[in-house]
């Protein structure tokens, strides 16, 4: 007899080849039995539905039925029927069932309302169960979406270094790399640590980010984008907070700041647009058990446009609602860095659209951002959603030599290591800018989910790095 090959479970669900025999192996998500009939639950993974498997008890082994217990895996063979029951067009009424790997009744995953701190703690398991499912295969098709605007948009995928000499954001909040022993370190006369024994023979650490060296990318190929890992050793225990995260970070040459708004809009119009079209099962998912107003927002922010507002102003409607009686716990004052509430007062309350905000001080912004005029405020753009607060931040760069050196040596910013970076501006410099999406943040918002560290299979924070 001819082996019946498996078929995914989405697939399954879409099949109406009644009386067809088909394969299913997969993970129990329940199990009812009664003296007449078993109803299986069965997920693989491949979708958040799950196929009912209707077992007649009386045709099996009594300790196998016993066996297969939420959490266990098995395989089921049967035939494809109509589902009498609501909730389901198909169900397989089974003929062959066979244990893969049994479940025991401590099963971390069993009970149904555990907290999403309780769930953290067993991370290696809480992606079989329906939420993390669904927010998985949602952040597979936001990368799938990534790359497929940018490939469309004619940018090179650029790969940039992991480990780096350079802080591009000058806040040192780095990991160190290193192959010196830590228990016998070799000092200087100043009792610094002499690296010169160390692997790449100077301090290194991970990155933060691959922008700068995504420059230089887009000075030879035009427009380039980064998507890969960073890192940064912020001792901050918020949920919007992680060590390590990934990153996108588009580059372009010879774009200015109304065409680098246009693309951020554009780009985040069109992942979200992406989730609508091709997550609707997992996003209704989420819409009915984690937050009933994700599609309305996910909608709204495909179907506005954004606002484009300057810091200043922005800073003035900020006052005037505090006038009005609004009550922020940060003071609101020119100069300051707006906080995750002022952020979401603006597109919330005010606005209740998605916000794109220019023209902030220099002094709360990173030293590679183009001088405004007035020699006060710089070129940046930060893209403020709802329940986010800041989702993108980007900014045309200073592609000016003599006002770039300026600026590091304003900031004490150590660039001996950087050379290479200023040569982009002694060697044809040109017009450039960019913007960095955390790409955790986007899954946040997509998902609805509240905490950043449940749209990340293993996340990792302070005095964390567990699985």
């Amino acid at each position: 007899m001819e082996k019946i090959r498996r078929t995914k479970i989405v697939d399954v669900l879409q099949r109406t080849d009644f009386a067809s025999e088909v394969n299913v192996k997969g993970w129990v998500r329940t199990h009812r039995s009664s003296k007449v009939v078993d109803f299986i639950a069965l997920n693989d993974g491949s979708t958040i539905n799950n196929v009912q498997v209707v077992v007649d008890p009386t045709k099996f082994d009594t300790e196998l039925l016993k066996q297969i217990t939420t959490g266990a895996c098995i395989s089921a063979t049967g035939k494809l029927v109509e589902s009498q029951g609501q909730g389901q067009n198909s169900e397989i009424q089974c003929t062959e069932l066979e244990l893969l790997g049994g479940c025991g009744s401590d099963y971390p995953m069993q009970k149904k309302g555990q907290t999403f701190e309780y769930m953290r703690q067993h991370a290696h398991l809480r992606l079989r169960t329906n939420t993390f499912g669904a927010v998985m295969r949602i952040r597979h098709n936001m990368a799938i979406a990534i790359h497929q605007y940018f490939h469309d948009h004619g940018f090179y995928y650029f790969h940039t270094p992991i480990i780096t000499a350079s802080d591009a954001e000058g806040a040192g909040e780095m990991f160190q790399v290193t192959t010196k022993d830590l228990n016998d370190l070799k000092k200087d006369e100043s009792g610094k640590v002499n690296y010169n024994d160390d692997f790449f023979g100077k301090m290194t650490s991970l990155t933060v980010s691959g922008q700068l060296e995504g420059e230089l990318g887009a000075t030879a190929l035009g427009q380039i984008y980064t998507f890969g890992p960073t890192f940064r050793a912020e001792n901050s225990n918020t949920p919007r907070h992680l060590a390590e995260f990934w990153m996108i970070e588009p580059e372009v040459a010879f774009i200015d700041l109304d065409d680098l708004m246009d693309l951020e809009e554009d780009f985040i119009k069109y992942c979200v647009r992406w989730a609508l079209d091709n997550c609707k099962d997992d996003l209704a998912f989420l819409n009915k058990m984690i937050d009933n107003t994700l599609l309305e927002r996910l909608q709204g922010v495909v179907s506005e446009n954004f606002v484009r507002l300057d810091y200043t102003e922005g800073i003035n409607i900020l006052e005037e609602a505090v006038k009005a009686g609004k009550k922020f716990e940060f003071p609101v004052s020119w100069g300051m860095d707006l906080a995750s509430e002022h952020e979401r007062f603006l597109v919330e309350e005010h606005f209740k659209k998605p916000v794109i905000m220019t023209h902030y001080p220099k002094g709360i912004k990173a030293f590679y951002m183009k001088l405004d005029e007035d020699g006060r405020t710089v070129q940046g753009t930060d893209v403020l959603f709802p329940q986010i607060g800041e989702i993108i931040g980007g900014s045309v760069r200073e592609e000016n030599y003599d006002k770039l050196v300026a600026q590091i040596e304003e900031r004490h910013i150590p660039m001996k290591d950087m050379w290479w970076y200023l040569d982009t501006r002694r060697f044809g410099t040109c017009p450039h800018g960019g913007f960095g999406l955390g790409f955790e943040r986007l899954i946040l918002f997509v998902t609805g989910m509240q905490n950043i560290r449940d749209v990340i299979p293993f996340p990792r924070t302070p005095k964390s790095a567990e699985f």
